[in-house]
Order: structure tokens, then sequence, then C-alpha cells
């Protein structure tokens, strides 16, 4: 595949992945909408399917759509390091766009959300990133570590089915769920260990939508909070590495 090719489809399916999970926070986040008060596990289940549909609609470049899983895989010789930078610039420009997509599905509500409550908008920052419940910077890091650990071992662990040659019955596994069985991994680390942080788990997912949220005409917003910034992008690589390592040691 080329470098350009694996920019548009990074690119498409981080978009399309962010557009989803920021709708669902919005979703729960801003009043009014339908889902107003929808809680935690609406937007565990809503970012879980949003990683479903943009690693179906990125399937053509391997649908890596997050910088720790592609850091992850070269670590493990999986991808050549010469295209990383390619896939990098998909993922990070795709979650802006998606960020930004997102904000103009939603604008009215975030228009009505100032109207009703002038203050209402300087929470808002959490619908396009995310932010530690007790902000201890060592800890938050140690937890988007073991997070994304997970992640990219379970990843690692079980590459996708492919049909074995002559007969018999085949043998999938895991990878005959595809992307749906990496959705559940999502849907299962936010719900056991997106707490403390949010679980980031994608320094794409993060820094790009921060940069949306700072550049983004919100009425009313409040602060990008760039000086927690570093820990959505640093926990995630080291959690990565560790699992490329870990794989290539017992492989």
């Amino acid at each position: 595949m080329t470098a350009g090719s694996i920019v548009l489809w990074e690119a498409l399916g981080t978009a399309v992945l962010i557009l989803l999970g920021v709708g669902v926070v919005a979703n729960v986040v801003l009043r009014p909408t339908l889902g107003t008060g929808g809680g935690w596990l609406m937007i565990t289940f809503g970012w879980g399917f949003a990683v479903f549909a943009g690693a179906s609609i990125a399937e053509p470049s391997g649908a890596h759509l997050n910088p720790a899983v592609t850091i992850g895989l070269a670590v493990a010789g999986a991808t050549p390091w010469s295209m990383v930078p390619f896939y990098l610039i998909g993922q990070f420009v795709g979650a802006f766009v998606g960020a930004c997509v997102g904000w103009l599905a939603y604008k009215a509500n975030f228009d009505k959300n100032v109207e009703e409550d002038p203050e209402g908008n300087r929470g808002t920052r959490g619908i396009f990133c995310t932010g530690p419940v007790v902000a201890r910077s060592g800890w938050n890091v140690i937890t988007e570590i073991v997070a994304t650990f997970v992640l990219v071992f379970w990843i690692l662990s079980n590459p996708a089915a492919q049909a074995p040659d002559g007969a018999g019955v085949p043998q999938f596994g895991n990878g005959a769920l595809g992307y749906a069985a990496v959705a559940f991994v999502v849907i299962g680390i936010g719900c056991s260990l997106g707490g403390p942080t949010g679980y980031a788990i994608n320094p794409a997912r993060d820094l790009a939508p921060r940069a949306a949220y700072a550049l983004l005409p919100i009425r009313g917003k409040g602060s990008a909070e760039w000086g927690y910034s570093w820990v959505p992008v640093v926990g995630p690589i080291i959690g990565a590495v560790l699992a490329g390592l870990l794989s290539l040691g017992v492989s």
C-alpha cells in the first residue's frame, strides 16, 4: 500500500471514530439532547461502536486509527517503521476533522446549552478530550500505560482470521470476530480502567480533538487544559512499546 493510501484510509477511519466518540459524549453531556444524562455506560458503548465503525472503514490500511497501535505493531515487527509517519499523519488529521464535524452536528445544542446556563459550556472540554478525576500526573500516566497495554497486547495476540489451506474445520479464534472483537475490548477497558482518566488509550484521539476544542468558536467554553495534554500521549505510547516488546519476547 502506498503512503498516500495509508494517510487517506487512516484519516477517514479515525475521523469517523472521533465523530461518533465526540458525538456520544456530547449526547450525554449537553442539555438538551435526547441522550442527556445517559451515563458512563452509554459513553463506553458508544466509543466501542465508534471503534468498530472507524476500523471497518479503514480496513484497507490495516485500521490502526491510533498512534499507540501503530507504534506497538512497529515495535513487534508487524508494521514497517518507514510507514509509521504516514499512519500518524492520517490519524491526527482524521481525529481533528472528526472532532470538528462532531461539533457541527451538535452546534445548536452547544448554543442552547450556554443560553440556558451561561456557565454551561465551561465543562464541555470533556466532550473532545480526556481529563483525570484525581489529578496526579504520575498515576494518571500509569493508568494510561496499563489501559493501552491491554489494548495493544490484545491486538498483537489476536491476529486477523485467515482461512487455512486444505481441508478441515477452520480454527479462527477471536480473530473471527474481526473489528467487533476490538470494540468489545475497548468497551471492557472503558468500563474497567476508564474511571481514573477517561481512557484516552490513543494519542490522536486526545491531542487532535483537544486542539479542535481550543480553536473552535464554542461560546463560553473553558480551558483546553494543555498542562495535562502530555499524559494521554506519553502514557499510551509507553504502554504500546511495552506491549510490542512483550509480544516479541513471547513469540
